[in-house]
């Protein structure tokens, strides 16, 4: 397997937008966002988040067995997952979506307490990736995480292309306007409260596939994909290269904490 190339830089807040009542744009500088320039917007990146009061970054490094080594406690950044939205070559910056969750994750705590000058760290795939295949049909699937994403496939899904967008947000406030050429029915699930149950998975059983050739995109909370995916692959008998299903979070549960957890669940349908 090919070796992915991956770049960091330290980034500044130049601004940032309440795009709905829980979903905050930040606009971020660096000279050397052109780094990223082939990156798909879309794929994947970590941020390290600076420990509270500290306006710097203290990246892990590999050592020569490959192992990450964290820096002292004090100044170790804590690491997380997100979905650059855009870039913006000609003013250097990186587009990134936060979910306000209030102060209960660092993530949150960092963007709803970030000004001009913040410093955030980037860690990101420098080349392209396919974010999904060609298909006449598709079922994207998602919570307020997974919006980044989606909105990127949203927007260059081919006006041939049909299908259902099922997203849960927090209420009706926080609906959005997601731009797409293709055929898609949005249905809208409102939640407060995520962390407790949802529903997504009841509605995503409700909805009629048409046979023809197809893709699922799926990110949400764990105990939700599960359910998403043992429905498609077991009883609807989707194959794997029809669904791409992982979860961004585990309910009471850290990223980092459960990561093995939301690996081993999505590699055993494999």
């Amino acid at each position: 397997m090919a070796k992915v190339s991956t770049g960091q830089i330290v980034a500044e807040v130049t601004r940032k937008e309440y795009i709905t009542d829980h979903f905050i744009r930040v606009y971020l500088y660096s000279p050397e966002v052109p780094q990223f320039k082939e990156a798909t917007v879309g794929d994947n990146n970590k941020i390290a988040v600076p420990p509270a009061g500290l306006n710097e970054i203290h990246f892990p490094t590999l050592d020569e067995n490959h192992q990450w080594v964290y820096p002292p406690k004090e100044v170790a950044p804590v690491i997380r997952t997100y979905t650059h939205r855009g870039i913006d070559l000609e003013k250097n910056e990186l587009i990134i979506d936060f979910v306000d969750h209030g102060d209960t994750g660092p993530a949150s705590k960092w963007v709803r307490e970030a000004k001009a000058g913040s410093k955030l760290g980037v860690m990101m795939r420098l080349g392209g990736k396919e974010l999904y295949p060609e298909a006449e049909w598709y079922l994207l699937v998602g919570d307020a995480t997974a919006i980044p994403v989606l909105s990127a496939i949203l927007e260059t899904l081919p006006a041939t292309a049909k299908g259902v967008c099922i997203i849960e947000v927090h209420g009706k406030e926080d609906e959005q306007i997601l731009e797409t050429k293709a055929d898609i029915d949005f249905i809208w699930v409102h939640n407060s409260e995520p962390q407790n149950a949802s529903e997504i998975a009841e509605v995503v059983k409700s909805i009629v596939i048409p046979e023809t050739s197809k893709f699922g995109y799926v990110a949400c909370e764990f105990s939700s994909v599960k359910e998403i995916r043992n429905y498609l692959r077991k009883e609807r008998n989707w194959t794997s290269k029809e669904l791409y299903a992982y979860s961004y979070w585990k309910a009471g549960v850290a990223e980092n904490e459960s990561q093995a957890d939301r690996h081993k669940e999505k590699d055993s349908m494999e």
